[in-house]
């Protein structure tokens, strides 16, 4: 049964697409989260923080020693005081660090741990000591800022300063046996073996530093420096295209070079670009104050205002895609429908809260769809649950109105929204009505954005579905066709007047001038919706009425218009056609991509299907720059040769797991290069990763930098990653789970 079905699967897939492309093999990769925890001593100042070989981490507060508590993923903890060992609480701790992995403790009087049966105590005579590095065996070197200790069994086996300079931070080479101090404008090294302490780099403005592999790496408020640890000068110069130049802290862990700044963490990758923790995404503050390694491959960050425990997780795209389903199954459904933004309170997903949204019946038949691809590509029958459940919301849109191929924006429980007029709906009740059954209202001006998503839904059904659901998505797309073309090529609402957006009458459409964009994309989108009418009912009419609107009124030559010419309406053209083209409108990508799917596949001839291709390849290369993996996978459909799947996967490997809307700045980063303003709104020359930029939707702008603000949502993934990855698999551009 299951070679047959499998069988079955290689047959709907497009045999281009598997003949022509090697597909990703989905293998285990690092994918990076977050765990949090905050102070809730905001006078606490957080000094220090390690973690020791079980596991254990401590941070060192001006109130003593804190240690996390039940903090996970998305639910952040707290730091609280450690009670483990009792005498703690009555030292007067001033530094924390690591023995073969086992915390090592500074205060006033003595250096010391409770590992090794509590043995290690060496006084250090030191009373104002503040500073201390463990080096090889039962050697440390103590400081005040100003004097120098070694010592070693509790004996001073040296003492000294540094000249003209205080001691900020201290490290141990172990290759070398010879510490590192780094002073507030010099460098200095005290060799073990010859007792003998020398200044080899000077510089102003030095702020943090560490050394690895004979390197060493120097912090200051505008960059950093490379040096090398045996000549011991600077190698490449100061760098200073950093997300943010002023930096707090340094630290290779785990192999990896980690800075810490005022305005966040960021990580140097082996291509020479960053990874950039910003926000409380990441970091319960910007304002980093020291960085550490963590248990197995985590990172531990520390803040004003808390812990970032950021954590590495070996999985495959399918597993992050499974993370993501049970987001969206826990935290956005409605009534069946996706709501694509919840609101919640100050970051707490325990206040989160579902509403009706402008485009319901969008978001949802994009995650309808994704559950569809889910179930063809593995045959999951959660997965058919799921897109049945969501079919059955989306068929409700059209009966609950009462108006034969007329559907809802939404729809509520009677009582829960205000009837009031709004200016921009024609003066209708923002949308709202009674429904017959007195339990319920509904939401009309119902607009082109929602015919969009379901034909995308009812088309992919018809298709992929058999028996009784096929013929209901049938029956659906012939009524919603059927009312179109009886009023004239417009959606009429409850009063008798065209929706605001419904309309795709040629009066309307070829009143715009050439290169204003809706002229062009209701022109694309009238076109795929005929098609699709025909291919599913094939009744003469609606491939008569498609014909007459390509060729009588200029529809194919519309839609045909390159992307290039698309821009700001002319000087003489009205306001309405000046507001929409004010901009590059991103939710028109939306609707064209998601309408590809029936312009594409149901053309009336091969000769328009390949006029169609050219159409969505230049559509396409407009939008590479944003490496949108959805957009990359609808124009595979077409079954192009190369459709950039290297930054699908990217697109898709880079997405982040926290979907919380939370404030993000990236205005002020030196490593990002600017470009002119444009009517794209582009802003940068290379779009910024997913988990780093404020807009994840893809109706959004991918390349605005900012969002700052307060946190009041938390985005779905049901249509912006679980669309694209199941069309991945769909398409087979993305293979089953590779775990070797």
């Amino acid at each position: 049964m299951k070679s047959l079905y499998a069988v079955f699967l290689v047959i709907l897939l497009p045999k281009s697409l598997l003949a022509q492309t090697t597909p990703y093999r989905d293998t285990p990769y690092l994918q990076d989260y977050s765990i949090k925890y905050y102070t809730p001593d905001s006078t606490s100042q957080l000094q220090q923080v390690a973690a020791d070989r079980n596991g254990v981490i401590q941070v060192l507060s001006s109130k003593g020693l804190l240690r996390p508590r039940s903090g996970h993923f998305q639910y952040p903890g707290t730091l609280e005081i450690d009670r483990s060992y009792r005498p703690m609480s009555d030292r007067k701790l001033v530094g924390l660090g690591l023995q073969d992995r086992q915390f090592v403790y500074l205060d006033d009087k003595a250096i010391f741990s409770n590992a090794w049966a509590g043995k290690l105590f060496d006084k250090h005579t030191l009373p104002d000591a503040r500073l201390f590095c463990t080096g090889s065996g039962a050697v440390f070197l103590v400081s005040d800022g100003t004097r120098l200790k070694l010592l070693s069994e509790s004996s001073v086996i040296w003492e000294g300063a540094l000249e003209q300079d205080q001691v900020k931070d201290i490290r141990y080479e172990a290759a070398k046996n010879r510490f590192w101090l780094l002073g507030s404008h010099s460098l200095s090294l005290l060799d073990v073996s010859t007792k003998k302490l020398a200044t080899v780099f000077q510089s102003p403005d030095l702020t943090c530093f560490d050394s690895d592999q004979n390197k060493v790496y120097l912090g200051t408020n505008d960059g950093y420096l490379t040096l090398d640890g045996t000549t011991y000068k600077s190698v490449g110069g100061l760098q200073k295209k950093l997300p943010c130049p002023n930096l707090t802290a340094i630290r290779v862990a785990h192999g990896n070079l980690w800075f810490g700044s005022t305005m966040g963490a960021f990580m140097l990758r082996k291509d020479g670009k960053f990874n950039y923790y910003y926000g409380e995404r990441w970091l319960p503050d910007n304002q980093v104050t020291a960085i550490s390694e963590g248990e197995d491959k985590t990172v531990l960050i520390l803040t004003n205002k808390g812990l970032g425990e950021i954590h590495f997780e070996a999985m495959t795209l399918q597993e992050k895609a499974l993370q993501y389903e049970k987001q969206v199954r826990q935290r956005h459904i409605r009534y069946g429908f996706n709501c694509d933004v919840t609101v919640i309170q100050q970051g707490d997903l325990s206040t989160a809260q579902m509403g009706q949204r402008d485009s319901d019946n969008l978001w949802t038949s994009m995650y309808l769809v994704s559950q569809l691809f889910r179930y063809k590509v593995t045959g999951d029958k959660v997965a058919l649950q799921n897109c049945m459940e969501s079919f059955a919301a989306m068929e409700r849109l059209f009966s609950i109105t009462g108006m034969s191929g007329f559907f809802a924006r939404g729809f509520e429980r009677s009582g829960y929204h205000k009837f009031e007029a709004k200016a921009w709906d024609g003066g209708l009740t923002n949308g709202w009505n009674h429904a017959k059954d007195p339990e319920w209202d509904w939401r009309g001006t119902t607009s082109s954005d929602q015919t969009v998503g379901q034909i995308f839904t009812l088309t992919l059904m018809a298709e992929l579905m058999d028996g009784d659901v096929k013929k209901r998505a049938i029956t659906l797309i012939d009524q919603l066709m059927t009312n179109i073309i009886k009023n004239d090529w417009y959606l009429i609402d409850v009063d008798g007047k065209p929706t605001l957006w419904g309309k795709w009458n040629p009066s309307y459409v070829n009143g715009f001038a050439p290169n204003v964009g809706d002229r062009k994309i209701n022109s694309s989108n009238i076109i795929a919706f005929l098609q699709a009418a025909y291919h599913f009912t094939r009744k003469p009419i609606y491939k008569e009425k498609a014909y007459e609107l390509m060729n009588k009124h200029g529809y194919l030559e519309n839609l045909m218009r390159p992307m290039s010419e698309i821009g700001k309406a002319p000087a003489g053209s009205d306001d309405w056609a000046k507001m929409l083209s004010e901009g590059w409108n991103h939710s028109d990508d939306e609707m064209y991509f998601l309408a590809y799917w029936p312009l594409y596949r149901y053309a009336f001839t091969p000769e328009l299907k390949e006029k169609y291709r050219e159409a969505i390849r230049d559509h396409w290369q407009a939008e590479r720059p944003e490496k949108d993996g959805l957009w990359n996978l609808c124009y595979a459909m077409t079954g192009a040769k190369a459709f950039d799947l290297p930054e699908t996967v990217w697109y898709l490997k880079e997405f982040p797991l926290d979907m919380i809307e939370w404030p993000i700045m990236n205005s002020h980063r030196k490593d990002i290069e600017l470009v002119p303003e444009n009517f794209r709104g582009q802003t940068t020359k290379e779009v910024l990763p997913p988990d780093e930029r404020p807009e994840l939707k893809h109706n959004r702008n991918l390349f605005k930098l900012d969002r700052p603000g307060k946190v009041v949502s938390e985005l779905s993934a049901g249509d912006s990653f679980l669309l694209p990855y199941w069309m991945g698999r769909y398409l087979g551009a993305i293979s089953a789970p590779v775990n070797k």
